[in-house]
């Protein structure tokens, strides 16, 4: 196993940001001081202007596999990650065949364990008649960091809208349980009434269709079940400003058992963005007017939100074509995320310690994630060299995603990601790559 020092850095951890050296040492970081003297065989890195921060973790991506690798695989889309920064991930079950039974989510721990360069984790996914195989991950709670629930469309058979089902599972389910929220009934109501007054729908049409009711509907329905039985529940990408009413910043975020996350897309792009790219942006919950970003923006800062993830879900060029029922709901995101905050960061929209703690510290303790998510001594050495002098042009050139492409084309970023470290191994640096060690199951403290 290589060592590193890494000298002179400004770590940034725990709200704080200082210069220090920092030793890495069998995966995992031995020493954090102002000045180490090292023995023996080091690979030292100098890190003067750079900032250290913890590797991103992203609590929801999909990564196609298995079944759908014309579009992704977890090798490609973990390649990506590990490039922007992210360096653990947790993969959504609507892959083909659904992650519906424990063995077929076996399946897919045994496709990262052999080709994942990120740290991994995979979700449980439930039906409207799989109850009982989902209630089975009660036994296997420090291995797998939840369930998943679609209270809105999906695609197989995961629309979950049987209310006894929802009823036990957030009865019985010891871990955490992570929802989709939108309400079907009142998407296809508006989609119906929308049809009628045109027949020829527009991207632009999408946050009218998959409106702020339908979110606020479904979300406030969850978290009533939540409530009823104490469940912990966490409602993934947050998109509109009514919901932000359901959460509270009153209490600690371990003291939370209901946790809400947002995602770059929705803190980024707005509505007046599908004139100029179209169904590039199409995603579910939809980017919506611009009020609903600014809202989404005073949340995240004053902790009613609690993470930043991508929900980074790739498709072919081709199956983001119109028409509107054509055109494939989702975009690639996971390579830029750090990125793109950095940007705001900048411009002075969120500080460096916040997005830290919004993309690294808050979702290792959201998810209980056990050793990871901060700069410590002890802790995996899950870590990210930045370079605030530098910037990152996204062009198809250097997109590392499998479908090629970006809505972030031509983009320029303040900011590079230089070094990325998983467990402790240089996987990426300056350009050049060891993929000759595979990331590790995520453990979770329950």
């Amino acid at each position: 196993m290589q060592k590193y020092l890494i000298r002179n850095i400004q770590i940034v951890n725990e709200g704080k940001t200082f210069n220090a050296d920092i030793l890495l040492k069998d995966e995992r970081i031995e020493k954090i001081s102002p000045s180490i003297a090292a023995n023996g065989s080091y690979i030292e890195i100098n890190g003067e202007g750079k900032w250290l921060l913890p590797g991103a973790i992203d609590d929801q991506v999909h990564f196609r596999e298995p079944g759908l690798t014309h579009k992704a695989t977890i090798y490609t889309e973990s390649k990506a990650a590990v490039a922007g920064g992210t360096t653990s991930f947790m993969e959504m079950p609507n892959t083909v065949p659904n992650a519906l039974t424990q063995e077929l989510l076996e399946q897919k721990y045994e496709i990262g364990k052999a080709t994942a360069l990120a740290n991994y984790s995979f979700f449980m996914g439930t039906s409207n008649n799989n109850a009982d195989e989902v209630l089975k991950t009660n036994d296997r709670k420090k291995d797998i960091c939840g369930v998943k629930i679609f209270m809105g469309a999906s695609t197989g058979n995961m629309l979950v809208d049987n209310y006894l089902t929802l009823d036990r599972i957030f009865r019985e389910s010891e871990v955490l349980i992570s929802t989709h929220c939108e309400e079907e009934k009142i998407i296809r109501r508006n989609y119906e009434r929308l049809k009628k007054e045109k027949p020829a729908l527009e991207a632009s049409d999408h946050p009218i269709i998959r409106d702020e009711e339908a979110c606020f509907e479904s979300s406030l329905a969850a978290i009533q079940f939540a409530k009823k039985y104490n469940s912990r529940l966490h409602i993934l990408h947050i998109s509109t400003a009514r919901e932000l009413s359901l959460f509270t910043n009153m209490i600690p975020l371990k003291e939370k058992r209901i946790t809400a996350e947002v995602c770059v897309h929705h803190l980024h792009f707005n509505a007046d963005d599908y004139a100029k790219l179209g169904y590039q942006i199409k995603c579910n919950p939809a980017i919506k007017a611009p009020n609903n970003r600014e809202a989404l923006w005073q949340a995240l800062n004053d902790d009613r939100l609690d993470v930043i993830a991508t929900d980074h879900a790739p498709h072919t060029w081709e199956e983001k074509e119109g028409p509107y029922e054509h055109a494939h709901a989702g975009l690639p995101l996971v390579q830029h995320s750090l990125l793109m905050m950095l940007h705001y960061q900048k411009m002075g929209w969120i500080s460096l310690e916040k997005l830290v703690h919004k993309m690294s510290h808050a979702v290792a303790e959201a998810f209980q994630i056990a050793d990871r998510g901060y700069i410590r001594e002890g802790y995996y050495a899950d870590l990210v060299i930045v370079d605030p002098n530098q910037s990152t042009t996204v062009s198809k050139s250097n997109i590392l995603y499998k479908c090629g492409w970006s809505p972030l084309e031509s983009v320029s970023f303040p900011a590079a990601i230089t070094h990325t470290f998983v467990n402790g191994r240089l996987v990426y640096g300056n350009g050049s790559w060891d993929e000759s060690v595979k990331g590790k199951r995520l453990k979770f403290n329950r």
